[in-house]
């Protein structure tokens, strides 16, 4: 049997073959791959693999693919709604926006603007995923972990996470492998929720802060993330990407008044936080370019998504990604940082 190349389990579609590769279907089995795994010198969880670029020579360890499912039986029959809403506890293999689906026909509130995002619930807080106003740990309350380096299963509050933005000590330093998340959500009410991101607000036709029924912000949101290629479409290959390739950077106030004044800019504590985005195209990188030869592309769609054109390897994706470093380096004195989990020496 020949060895599983990950570029199969990868929303990238690039990587290289897995030495080893473990299925868990339920937490328990979850539990002993993953004791398994660290028997290992090299070990990896994967689960949606939508914030994942591989190597073309993959990966020489043992991989664990999380395929748990299901939110908490008691808790989706009885809710146990009160005054401040209702407590959910979720397997980490579950689907994201299935979940998120879920959420909202069930009338709970929180979730509905990050519609549409790839991936798996156990992956969500390691990123401290966010969109259109929300970020994971407005609505975070606790995970299930499996502490690689005490072997020890026990709850972790979100506080003890140090969720920022899309980081968290899962992402950096601590490992292990989450097993089940839980959140606190709201009821929904008739009066809806507020909408908190201004493009979402306009496209919906309302003011910032306006009240609109979740499900309504659920179709716009998932339209919204649909027209930038940010929903994964088997047929589009503008979807075949890692989402967002760099985070917004943040800096200082006093740099943010160098750059032009029509460069987005939202507060960040007493920083600036600019659109990777805008800072791309405005540097020259523009939609559906491609460095000559390769199969990696810009997105048609949006300029911050690395897309595979069909064929594309890691190390295409990889030299894409680093002209558009050294070109927004050079034009605007900014350095884009990666969100994606890399594996193997690519863009050192």
């Amino acid at each position: 049997m020949s060895e599983p190349l990950l570029a199969d389990l990868t929303t990238l579609r690039v990587g290289g073959p897995a030495a080893r590769l473990l299925t868990a279907t339920t937490t328990d089995e979850l539990v002993d791959h993953a004791r398994s795994a660290w028997e290992d010198d090299d070990w990896m969880v994967l689960g949606g693999g939508s914030n994942l670029l591989v190597a073309d020579d993959g990966f020489d360890g043992t991989v664990v693919l999380v395929r748990t499912t299901g939110v908490d039986a008691a808790l989706a029959d009885d809710p146990g709604a009160d005054a401040d809403g209702v407590t959910v506890r979720v397997a980490a293999g579950e689907p994201w926006d299935a979940f998120v689906a879920t959420t909202v026909e069930r009338g709970w509130t929180g979730l509905e603007a990050l519609s549409g995002i790839p991936g798996t619930v156990g992956a969500a807080p390691v990123q401290n995923i966010g969109a259109y106003g929300v970020e994971l740990s407005d609505v975070l309350t606790a995970i299930e972990f499996l502490d690689a380096a005490t072997g020890e299963r026990a709850w972790v509050p979100a506080a003890e996470l140090a969720l920022g933005y899309r980081t968290s000590t899962l992402k950096h330093g601590r490992r292990g492998v989450v097993l089940t998340v839980e959140f606190r959500l709201g009821t929904a009410t008739a009066e809806g929720v507020p909408v908190r991101y201004a493009q979402l607000a306009g496209s919906l036709g309302v003011e910032l802060g306006s009240l609109v029924a979740p499900a309504t912000v659920r179709s716009e949101v998932l339209r919204l993330r649909g027209s930038k290629g940010m929903v994964l479409d088997a047929d589009d290959p503008d979807t075949w990407s890692a989402g967002s390739f760099f985070t917004n950077p943040i800096v200082s106030a006093a740099f943010a008044e160098t750059l032009p004044s029509e460069a987005p800019q939202w507060p960040a504590g007493e920083d600036v936080k600019l659109s990777a985005a805008w800072l791309i195209e405005h540097a020259g990188v523009h939609r559906g370019y491609a460095v000559p030869g390769s199969r990696a592309a810009i997105s048609t769609k949006h300029t911050l998504a690395l897309t595979n054109r069909g064929g594309a390897t890691a190390a295409q994706v990889a030299e894409l990604a680093r002209y558009v470093q050294v070109t927004v380096l050079n034009r605007f004195g900014v350095a884009l940082v990666p969100e994606p989990v890399t594996v193997g020496d690519l863009l050192a």
